[in-house]
């Protein structure tokens, strides 16, 4: 059906839609002979911009189901070894952030009459929806068997999540090279999809399936409503979408070897990455020691909910000023308050833990700085991805705007990945003991691990930016202009 509604949208409506944009809303358009792939030279359209967002909504609910239940459903639900499980999907992280490359590759490859992002995005959301399903279904399998079915679907899922994930992102730099409109195109899918994750998913999931049934039935129903509703955001987001076809049509394919040369010659590019990288580290630092932190050195694990409810809110609402603190500001100061909130919040917390580690208002403000912090930092992120891909079109006259977001997602993968096998590593040469009061040691440990490795890692992050990462705005207009002409 998705496909069908793709066909009639592109092969009937396109030019009529095309010709509004430029008639009715008197919108400065790039039409497809331009030698930028750019769809809009100023002003997206809010059809267009509000219609990609939702697409985010589905997209994060499925991934925020996985997230946060897929551990505890293999283990209690369907009764898989728990150390296998760990052991499982370690692996299966690893492959996945690596895989991300190749799908990256693929998109920058693709050429076809609706561009190279919608292809992608219509098969991978029909295929994963359905891998998604059977993931929370039960076919009574045990022993090997059940470890193998495990297995192979959580690697599928990961792989189909990724065909349509990739591509998604991508689009971003194609709509527009507005420093304005970028940000706000930038943004919005963002707040969607912590909408999506954070609030329905994290936040009311398990009322949620015990509200359907409970137990299996209702984990089972939940997966039936996310993929339907994953289908139907990503059809509204594909539907309004504009056919974006490059001039690329007879250029080389990308090899698989061609991805290190983009990362070798794109240099902003790398420094790009390796400040997302810093700042990651340090916010699945403190999602991933945050249970520890409020059970053993606060001593009340009810605190937790405070924390993250708080911080879930104030990510949201980081997203929605970081438009108007960039319009205000400057990109720059942007980030440099993406990166001074964490530390601030986290030390209000530290020493909230040392002097009253119950006080829910004094935990909450702690989340809400922390939070807010993060917030604006993914949208300077997403915005500095969407620059690089412009900057790399300068540089090396192509644009590769999946490898270029491919290694957003490898970076989130590989840090979710090896950041609970570090925690880990770290209580147990402590002393940690799970269920018990934690000695001295083992709590300052914890202490460290949730304030002061994230404070490090932000600051580091905001060094790198500072002293390598040249793409702030007056620059960026010289590579707009370049590349448009």
């Amino acid at each position: 059906m998705l496909i069908i509604l793709v066909k009639r949208y592109h092969l009937g409506t396109e030019k009529v839609m095309y010709t509004q944009d430029k008639k009715l809303r008197g919108e400065k358009f790039m039409e497809n002979n331009s030698k930028s792939s750019v769809v809009y030279q100023g002003k997206i359209p809010g059809r267009v911009k509000y219609s990609f967002a939702f697409g985010a909504l589905g997209k994060d609910l499925i991934y925020g189901m996985i997230a946060t239940f897929s551990m505890i459903y293999f283990t209690d639900i369907i009764k898989v070894a728990p150390a296998f499980i760990g052991t499982m999907f370690f692996v299966a992280k690893i492959w996945d952030a690596f895989n991300d490359l190749f799908m990256g590759m693929l998109v920058d490859n693709t050429r076809s009459r609706y561009g190279k992002f919608i292809p992608w995005l219509v098969v991978g959301t029909l295929i994963n929806a359905f891998v998604f399903v059977i993931v929370f279904t039960d076919f009574h399998l045990t022993g090997v068997n059940l470890c193998i079915f495990a297995s192979v679907i959580y690697v599928l899922w990961g792989m189909t999540y990724t065909i349509m994930d990739i591509p998604y992102w991508s689009v971003i730099p194609n709509l527009t090279s507005d420093p304005g409109e970028r940000e706000k195109v930038s943004v919005l899918p963002r707040i969607f999809a912590s909408i999506g994750q954070s609030l329905i998913i994290a936040g009311f999931g398990v009322q949620i399936i015990k509200g359907l049934g409970g137990n299996y039935i209702g984990y089972h129903r939940f997966a039936l409503i996310i993929a339907a509703t994953f289908i139907f955001t990503m059809a509204v987001c594909v539907l309004n979408l504009p056919k974006v076809q490059t001039s690329d049509e007879k250029k080389e394919k990308m090899k698989f070897r061609d991805i290190f040369t983009v990362i070798k010659k794109n240099d902003q590019l790398r420094w790009a990455v390796l400040l997302i990288l810093l700042y990651n580290v340090a916010i699945q630092a403190i999602m991933g020691v945050a249970t520890y932190y409020f059970s053993y050195v606060c001593n009340n694990a009810g605190m937790l909910s405070a924390f993250m409810i708080s911080a879930s809110v104030a990510e949201v609402v980081g997203l929605l000023i970081f438009p108007k603190v960039t319009k205000a500001l400057s990109r720059k100061k942007a980030f440099l308050f993406a990166c001074a909130l964490p530390p601030v919040g986290l030390i209000l917390l530290l020493v909230v833990g040392f002097v009253c580690p119950t006080n829910i208002l004094l935990t909450a403000i702690a989340g809400i700085i922390v939070k807010t912090g993060t917030g604006l930092e993914l949208g300077c992120a997403t915005v500095f991805l969407a620059d690089v891909v412009d900057y790399g079109e300068y540089v090396l006259g192509d644009r590769n705007e999946g490898v270029v977001f491919s290694l957003q997602t490898l970076i989130v993968k590989l840090t979710a990945a090896f950041t609970p096998l570090a925690i880990g590593f770290v209580l147990e040469l402590t002393g940690y003991v799970p269920n018990a009061v934690q000695s001295l040691a083992t709590q300052n440990s914890i202490r460290v691990l949730m304030c002061v490795v994230p404070t490090i890692g932000v600051i580091l992050a905001y060094i790198v930016f500072k002293k390598k990462y040249k793409l702030d705005d007056e620059f960026m207009k010289k590579v707009v202009e370049k590349i448009n002409n």
